[in-house]
């Protein structure tokens, strides 16, 4: 059995993400997407309400669960015996830190492979940093993200 951890803030969790989700529910057998706390990253939304809304996203695919984690990533794919790392990129400026991930990933778990994936290319240039600042500035994320998530936006800076 192929299991794969997608990792990631989701900070929120846009259509490149759901894509990705999408493609690697159908080329394995577990995905499970790990929502990582990353509270150097500052997180608009705290951890359990990414995976909720992470949750609500991924309703439609049978093979593919959701669950926080705050430790190293190779230690959470261990713990979720998964053999494989998924990671996105989306232009070719991703690539270097990547790789450079994936060789430190090897070296720290040999039994785990990393493999990337890109998104569909009109969903290439989104980025959660963009998302925020569209939706932090009053702009309409509605194309970007699913209905769900541009409501919780919403909510979040209308709240601010």
């Amino acid at each position: 059995m192929n299991t794969v951890v997608y990792p990631g803030t989701f900070d929120p969790v846009t259509n490149g993400h759901q894509d990705l989700i999408a493609r690697a529910a159908r080329m394995f057998d577990r995905v499970i997407v790990g929502v990582a706390a990353s509270p150097k990253k500052n997180p608009l939304f705290p951890l359990e309400e990414r995976v909720a809304l992470v949750n609500e996203v991924i309703k439609p695919f049978a093979n593919v669960e959701v669950t926080g984690f705050s430790n190293l990533l190779v230690d959470f794919a261990k713990k979720h015996q998964a053999n494989i790392i998924l990671r996105g990129l989306r232009a070719v400026s991703d690539f270097e830190y990547e790789f450079q991930l994936a060789d430190m990933n090897r070296k720290l778990a040999p039994g785990v492979e990393s493999v990337f994936l890109t998104p569909d290319n009109h969903l290439s240039y989104i980025s959660s940093t963009l998302i925020r600042e569209i939706a932090a500035l009053g702009g309409d994320v509605s194309e970007f993200v699913d209905p769900i998530v541009a409501d919780a936006l919403t909510k979040r800076f209308t709240q601010l």
